[in-house]
């Protein structure tokens, strides 16, 4: 059991990453390749990647050099995994080469105390052999994880959009009580299933929230608590799929009355959305998500405001009123 004890400045800073991780991402698809659990749901990914893997060769320096370092088990090293990864592939592994040889050594022995390390792994401290390391995770990020990204980035969309309602309803422990039923909220602690017993007081620096699409089953938090805290859990949320209820696929009435981009357009704005994450949602171009905003904000079914350079897209009365309105066949 995993407990995270929460303070009042906590919850103020308690926030939610606005893109994949994509070290952690890396990570948690390597966890989906060594395991059947969970497997149902990525099916498809598994299928393609595997023949991607074969078809490039990768698979031996699959085996030989990454999967020993990110085994499925209560411990890999947190130096894979870099805070600076958030701002993006190329930030993360420059922190991976970055980091202090001290550190590599302590995590890399942590891991043979662990699970076991490979004979191999101690050097890693040398910076020709993480040089090869971080060649290997960026070809597996283009393999596995890179044809993926718009799907994560419209999920992770959802997921905010969810909780920011949340918030704006219930403050920052909705966020808590509403993270999935891997993890649970009871004031000041938030409690998650774990390989091992362990507590960890946030004291005052807040948790950095990270939804995974490839996480599956219990979040992972770093093994040092020194290091800024992280959560990464899994997502439960299709993209942009609100609590308004009706089917805007492409049989629904909706669909037919407007269009079927113009209808999903239309269901995305559901929990607040810019144009940029309009057009992931549905898959078109901006500048197509615009003209489809502008046309259903002449309807009147959405708004429109100016925020932080972007343009924000919510519903109106009339358009949230629209989505609930039932179908003959969910009568």
């Amino acid at each position: 059991m995993l407990r995270i004890h929460f303070t009042d400045l906590d919850l103020t800073r308690t926030r939610i990453g606005a893109a994949p991780d994509p070290l952690w991402e890396v990570c948690m698809s390597l966890h989906r390749l060594q395991s059947r659990h969970g497997r149902w749901a990525h099916a498809e990914w598994f299928r393609a990647t595997r023949a991607r893997l074969h078809a490039t060769g990768f698979r031996r320096t699959l085996c030989a050099l990454l999967l020993p370092l990110f085994p499925r088990a209560v411990y890999f090293p947190d130096f894979l995994t870099p805070a600076a990864a958030g701002e993006g592939l190329d930030a993360g592994l420059d922190a991976v080469l970055a980091t202090p040889t001290s550190r590599v050594l302590h995590e890399v022995g942590l891991l043979d105390r662990t699970t076991g390390a490979p004979g191999w792994a101690p050097r890693l401290a040398e910076p020709e052999l993480r040089k090869e390391l971080v060649g290997a995770l960026r070809t597996y990020y283009d393999i596995a994880v890179a044809p993926y990204r718009d799907r994560m980035q419209a999920r992770i969309d959802a997921e905010r959009g969810a909780h920011a309602r949340s918030v704006l309803s219930t403050g920052a422990e909705g966020i808590l009580r509403d993270l999935g039923p891997a993890l649970r909220w009871h004031r000041p602690v938030l409690c998650a299933g774990y390989p091992e017993e362990r507590d960890l007081r946030l004291g005052g620096r807040g948790l950095l929230l990270i939804p995974s699409h490839f996480c599956w089953g219990n979040p992972v938090t770093f093994q040092s608590a020194t290091l800024d805290p992280v959560l990464l859990y899994p997502l439960t949320r299709e993209p942009h799929r609100s609590a308004l209820p009706g089917d805007l696929g492409s049989g629904a009435p909706l669909a037919a009355l407007l269009g079927r981009n113009r209808a999903g357009v239309l269901r995305a704005v559901a929990t607040g959305a810019t144009t940029s994450e309009l057009a992931r949602a549905v898959g078109v171009s901006a500048s197509s998500a615009s003209q489809h905003a502008s046309a259903l904000r002449r309807a009147g079914l959405l708004t429109t405001h100016r925020y932080a350079g972007s343009a924000l897209h919510t519903l109106t009365p009339l358009g949230a009123a629209l989505l609930r309105a039932e179908t003959p066949a969910q009568r």
